[in-house]
């Protein structure tokens, strides 16, 4: 059961019982990727059984995997129809690979599961990404009623957007493909933690619980929920039978775009049995710029400190990229970096300005259309 909205809430799982918290129904749900790797060094081993398994049966097998194409799509807000429109023209160029991994954040959470299924949901990444605006994602608070909320606004409005496209077909299908090895993650930020969570969405999808598809859509909600101008999201979970409450925010609070932890290649190698993998290919999708953007910043203390933070947060995403590009170097695999380009004019009256979505997305389609000319490496 998922409470928003509401001020009253259960107990938040105690700090020395937070990583015995499970979905119930679901024990593999979702990794902290940020300590222990156990459990996702299991799964993802147990992933790349099923998928020699299926490549076994269509190709002459040998002892390795086959080639791994894995796509990260980044947070961005409204900046999110940059990697819709990668994406759509990428089909349309007819090189777009079916990915091992498929990984979102933020706003990328709202791409990521259309992008894992292939090019016959691309029309759905463009009725989402071309048809949004402000109230198709937030309705906001009267002045009163923001005071003794929990947010600005509700998400309402995107939790239906949510439920309109992510239906139980939609879940049956990517339980089909996870079944055949391959893996769709969305992140969120467990707020009384502190932590990230990775949340192993074709687990849920594949999992057969009865909350498995409310789940699903509200770690989608959840991923894009900002923290203080948004509602954030709340989700039940159980140690030993007594129930807790856990209050999940927008994943870009502390990752802005990921694939998985260092060292994973090397632990999922050392498992009794494993094959090793042809090849790695990492297609890294960021919705903003590299480049530092200016901005005159009025001297009143809102507009202070929403500058502080969109730098902060392009820093942040910054350094993600790097890591991205480190752990690509770490395991050979091969890094490609999308990104907006300071040829684009960025200029829009407002968030979710259909105008501005529209240009860039049409701005990234004509580029991924033609073959998109793919950045080696994070650096301009």
């Amino acid at each position: 059961m998922l409470r928003q909205g509401c001020l009253q809430r259960r107990d938040a799982v105690p700090q020395a019982l937070t990583e015995q918290a499970v979905i119930p129904g679901i024990p593999n749900a979702r990794y902290w990727l940020d300590q222990d790797l156990t459990s996702f060094i299991r799964d993802a081993s147990e992933a790349n059984h099923r998928e020699y398994e299926a490549f076994a049966s269509t190709e002459a097998p040998d002892d390795r995997l086959p080639l791994a194409d894995m796509l990260a799509v980044s947070g961005g807000g409204d900046a999110g129809t940059f990697a819709a429109g990668i994406i759509a023209g990428w089909s349309l160029h007819g090189t777009r690979p079916v990915f091992k991994v498929v990984t979102g954040i933020s706003a990328g959470a709202l791409v990521a599961p259309f992008a894992y299924l292939g090019p016959e949901y691309d029309g759905i990444i463009l009725g989402i990404c071309k048809g949004i605006g402000p109230k198709d994602v937030f309705h906001s608070r009267s002045m009163l009623t923001r005071l003794a909320s929990d947010g600005m606004a509700d998400s309402k409005p995107l939790s239906r957007l949510i439920a309109k496209y992510v239906s139980a077909e939609v879940l049956a299908a990517i339980a089909e493909q996870y079944a055949k090895g391959r893996l769709l993650m969305i992140g969120t930020t467990d707020l009384d933690s502190g932590r990230a969570v990775t949340w192993n969405m074709g687990a849920i999808a594949a999992s057969g619980a009865p909350g498995a598809l409310e789940l699903f859509r509200n770690i989608m909600v959840a991923s894009m929920s900002i923290p203080g101008a948004v509602s954030p999201v709340m989700i039940d979970v159980e140690v030993d039978d007594k129930q807790f409450q856990e209050m999940h925010v927008d994943g870009g609070v502390l990752t802005q775009v990921f694939l998985y932890p260092p060292g994973t290649v090397m632990a999922l190698n050392q498992v009794t049995g494993a094959r090793l993998r042809r090849e790695r290919h990492f297609y890294v999708i960021r919705n903003g710029k590299l480049e530092p953007q200016w901005s005159g910043t009025k001297r009143r203390t809102l507009s202070i400190g929403g500058r502080a933070i969109s730098t902060l947060i392009q820093t942040q995403g910054i350094s993600d990229l790097d890591r991205i590009y480190r752990i690509a170097q770490q395991d050979g695999a091969d890094f490609n970096l999308a990104y907006i380009g300071a040829d684009f004019d960025g200029a829009r009256s407002r968030k979710f300005d259909g105008a501005y979505m529209k240009r860039l997305f049409d701005y990234a389609f004509e580029l991924s259309a033609k073959g998109y000319p793919w950045h080696k490496s994070p650096s301009t």
